[in-house]
């Protein structure tokens, strides 16, 4: 008698083999290997969904299907913030090293003082920064996807690097730029509080563009830039932090470079990531 084998076959999807991922969402016994095969299966409850809700990995206790595309907009609108608020986080620490480094290597010394860098952290990277990640999220427009833009592999899409790279150039350029036109006066001290200036200001530029929406962080920008302004104008608290209060003139320095940064930087985004949505720079 011939002995009897066992014969396994295993159906891999083309899209899963691609290195997409396949979900496959059912109620009913024929739905059940498809379910059990796809990368995330999803089973609804329902009447006679028992052998469905055994081999999906989720369970939707409502049976309605567009709950599915609920969450899926509510988890790629959670994604965006994250997203975003790491841009703002990693990319503007790094233009401020940068600025760091570059003062140091041009006047011999760091441009900015241990206590303005706590400055800088204060108003760029709390408040700003937590008001992107928890803004709510924008309604899609007339006849707008709003599953288009979804979460890939990486944080920033294919080239993190680039992203971050855009968003600290432009913060340092700004910043040195400031600090520059301040230290040709001839006093340290301004050309400081000017550099210190400009750090910030270019840094809320990005960041209001970011989310403009919400306004949670229109707010909290504005309070930031009006913070900076009473604290350098603020004789006792500017000395006390390594300052000089600054005229109109110092201020319209200031002003100039951040807004020259900010625009481009928001040009060397459309040139270098023309299909690009949603991202921070």
């Amino acid at each position: 008698m011939a002995a009897r084998g066992t014969v396994k076959v295993t159906v891999r999807s083309p899209f899963g083999q691609a290195g997409q991922v396949v979900a496959m969402t059912g109620d009913g016994v024929n739905d059940a290997a498809a379910i059990r095969l796809a990368d995330i299966g999803i089973g609804l409850s329902a009447h006679g969904s028992a052998s469905a809700r055994a081999a999906a990995d989720l369970v939707l206790t409502d049976p309605d299907p567009t709950r599915i595309l609920d969450a899926l907009r509510e988890g790629r609108a959670l994604w965006r913030s994250v997203r975003d608020a790491v841009a703002i986080l990693v990319g503007g620490n790094a233009g401020e090293v940068a600025f760091t480094l570059l003062g140091a290597a041009v006047a011999g010394r760091a441009s900015l003082g241990t206590r303005q860098l706590l400055l800088v952290n204060l108003l760029t990277d709390m408040l700003p920064a937590l008001a992107v990640a928890l803004a709510r999220a924008r309604e899609p427009k007339s006849g707008e996807d709003p599953l288009v833009g979804g979460p890939s592999s990486a944080l920033f899409g294919s080239d993190p690097g680039g992203v971050l790279a855009v968003r600290g150039s432009a913060t340092a350029l700004g910043a040195a730029a400031a600090w520059q036109c301040g230290r040709m006066t001839g006093r340290a001290r301004r050309a400081s509080t000017m550099g210190l200036a400009a750090l910030i200001g270019t840094q809320l530029g990005q960041t209001y563009p970011t989310d403009w929406h919400s306004p949670l962080v229109l707010i909290t920008s504005v309070a930031s830039a009006a913070t900076l302004f009473a604290i350098v104008e603020t004789p006792v608290v500017s000395h006390f932090l390594g300052c000089a209060p600054l005229g109109p003139m110092a201020w319209s320095i200031v002003g100039g470079c951040s807004a020259a940064a900010t625009v481009g930087a928001a040009m060397a985004r459309r040139l270098l990531f023309p299909r690009r949505v949603s991202l921070a720079v």
